[in-house]
């Protein structure tokens, strides 16, 4: 067994202080989620871990793009046969998490995932490159298939078939919004000194009604 025991760094880059928060955590969201793009340090800075739960309670986690956030909440969109919309419907408690390690932050949020509706998800979906639609049609996403090169073939008929014109929206795929029940902010901090702060949303349906604490790291 390898040995990581040695493996650490000390977190320096900032700490983060009650006296900072805004009310509403969107706010800052927006304004983290600002930083880490205007840093370039991140490839994916809206790749998220999604977490869900299946029929015996065993938790799985995926990384998907975020594509959309708001007030409402947290938006990413996916085929509706996948093993992440399965479970979703079967319990649509969810987590996210954004591990924005380069700047030594995460973000972590719990919430329900709703369905979006047709209308947003074709607003979305033609926005997509025309290689990115057509591989919507192509993958059934989680089943398991007997080689890459099915995928390809598969790929090449639906290229032809879809050459002229546009590319419909495939009935099985879909999108959700994470509304989101709490935001934990977390920055790195010197000593293991970490600073977290957990927003709670005290009424659904009052979004701006949210209660802050500080947790011990």
């Amino acid at each position: 067994m390898s040995n990581l025991d040695d493996i650490r760094r000390e977190y320096t880059l900032g700490g983060l202080h009650r006296s900072e928060l805004p009310d509403d955590p969107m706010v800052l969201f927006e304004k983290w989620m600002t930083e880490v793009r205007d840093s370039n340090v991140l490839t994916d800075p809206t790749a998220m871990s999604v977490a869900t739960v299946d029929a015996s309670g065993q938790p799985f986690q995926r990384i998907v793009l975020l594509k959309r956030f708001d007030q409402n909440g947290f938006v990413f969109f996916t085929n509706l046969e996948s093993r992440k919309a399965e479970q979703i419907a079967s319990n649509n408690k969810v987590s996210l998490l954004f591990p924005w390690h380069a700047l030594e932050r995460q973000v972590a949020i719990t919430g329900i995932a709703k369905p979006l509706s047709n209308t947003e998800v074709l607003k979305y979906f033609i926005t997509r490159p025309k290689e990115s639609q057509i591989a919507a049609w192509v993958s059934k996403q989680s089943s398991k298939i007997s080689a890459r090169q099915a995928l390809e073939t598969k790929f090449a008929e639906m290229k032809a078939k879809f050459s002229k014109g546009e590319v419909p929206l495939p009935k099985f795929w879909g999108g959700y919004v994470v509304e989101p029940a709490s935001i934990e902010f977390w920055q790195g901090g010197e000593y293991r000194l970490h600073d977290r702060f957990l927003y709670t949303k005290l009424d659904s349906q009052q979004a701006s009604k949210w209660e802050i604490a500080r947790l011990a790291p």
